[in-house]
C-alpha cells in the first residue's frame, strides 16, 4: 500500500477532540504512525503534552480508538515490556507502543528505555522531540539544543542560554544494539510512513523512531510555522533522517539530497524567539556540533 493510500483510506484512530496546542506537530505524528500501526495497538503515554491533551483520557473516556495506559513518567518502557510480553501469549501480532515526549525519555525514563533495548523487548518507542518540558513551563531537557533560552536556562546577565548540547539518544540505542533505530519528521512524511511501517515488521527487538517535534509555543514560533521549521531541521542536517536496521546505518533520502546542499543552521533557527539572544559566534558554534554530528553519521552509513 503507497503512503498515501495509508493515510487515505486507514481509519484515524485518534479522536478528533484532543486539546493540543495549534501547529501541534505531535499531535500529527500520533495520528500517522497509528494510521499505519492499526487497531491492533496497546500504546502507552507517560505524562507529557500528548497525556496533557487527552490522549490517556479521564476515567472511562479516552482520546484513543486503541487500549491506552498511562505510564509513569519514567517507566514507559518496562510496563510496556509487560504488556507486550503477557500479549506474547494471547495475540503476538499486538504492537505495544510508547509514545512520549523527551523529557519522559531521554531524561526520566532513558534507564528503563535502556534497558528494554539491552533484554531485546519487542516493543515500538516513540519520542516525539520538541526540545524541552513544554507543557510544564518551557525548562530545559537533555534533547535542548545549546544556547536556547528556556525557563530553567535563560538568556540574562548572568547566563546564555542552555550550557550543554543535545543528548543523541537515537546514536546511543543503536550502539546498544536497539534492533531498528530511526528518526523521524512530519515534514517529510513518506519517509516517516515508511519507518513506521519498518518497525511493524521487527520481531526480534526494540523500535526506537525519534520524531522532532517542534513547538510552536516552547518555540516562540507561528502554529502554521511548525512543519516549515520541521523541514528547515532536516535540510540543515541539524536533524538528519537515518536508520539503523540490524547493525547497518543508512542515511535517509530526505537528508541525502539535502547533504548536497545544505542550508545552515542559521536559517533553522531564525525566527525562534529561543535563539533571538545568540551572537553569531554562537551560531556557529551550534553550526559546528551539528556538521561534527553529520560527519559521524557519514563514517557511520560508509
Amino acid at each position: 500500500m503507497s503512503t498515501m493510500d495509508t493515510l487515505m483510506n486507514n481509519e484515524d484512530l485518534v479522536s478528533p477532540g484532543l486539546s493540543a496546542c495549534q501547529g501541534c506537530p505531535a499531535e500529527l505524528s500520533l495520528r500517522t504512525a497509528f494510521k499505519v500501526l492499526g487497531p491492533k495497538t496497546v500504546l502507552g503515554v507517560p505524562p507529557g503534552c500528548i497525556a496533557g491533551v487527552g490522549v490517556p483520557g479521564w476515567g472511562l473516556k479516552t482520546g484513543m480508538k486503541t487500549p491506552v495506559v498511562m505510564p509513569l513518567l519514567g517507566n514507559s518502557a518496562s510496563l510496556m515490556a509487560g504488556v507486550k510480553q503477557a500479549y506474547a501469549k494471547i495475540d503476538p501480532e499486538v504492537h505495544c507502543v510508547v509514545f512520549a515526549g523527551d523529557g519522559a525519555t531521554v531524561d526520566s525514563g532513558l534507564q528503563t528505555l535502556s534497558a528494554a533495548a539491552e533484554r531485546g523487548e519487542n516493543i515500538i518507542y516513540f519520542c516525539y522531540d520538541n526540545e524541552g518540558y513544554m507543557n510544564t513551563g518551557f525548562q530545559k531537557s537533555g534533547t535542548t539544543p545549546h544556547g536556547a533560552h528556556m525557563s530553567t536556562s535563560p538568556f540574562g546577565p548572568y547566563s546564555r542560554g542552555n550550557v550543554g548540547f543535545k543528548k543523541d539518544v537515537p546514536l546511543m540505542l543503536a550502539t546498544q544494539d536497539a534492533a531498528y533505530v530511526a528518526t523521524l519528521c512530519p515534514s517529510h512524511v513518506q519517509d516517516f510512513v515508511n519507518k513506521v511501517q519498518r518497525a511493524t515488521e521487527v520481531k526480534d527487538g526494540l523500535c526506537y523512531l525519534h520524531i522532532m517535534s517542534p513547538c510552536p509555543t516552547g518555540w516562540g514560533v507561528k502554529p502554521d510555522q511548525s512543519i516549515q521549521y520541521a523541514r528547515a531541521a532536516v535540510e540543515s542536517l541539524y536533524f538528519p533522517l537515518f536508520e539503523y536496521d540490524h547493525g547497518t546505518f543508512t542515511i535517509s533520502r530526505p537528508s541525502l539530497r539535502a547533504g548536497k546542499k545544505p542550508r545552515p543552521v542559521s536559517e533553522f533557527i531564525a525566527g525562534q524567539r529561543r535563539f533571538r539572544h545568540l551572537t553569531e559566534e554562537e551560531i556557529q558554534q551550534l553550526q559546528d556540533d551539528v556538521t561534527r554530528k553529520w560527519n559521524l553519521l557519514n563514517k557511520l552509513a560508509s
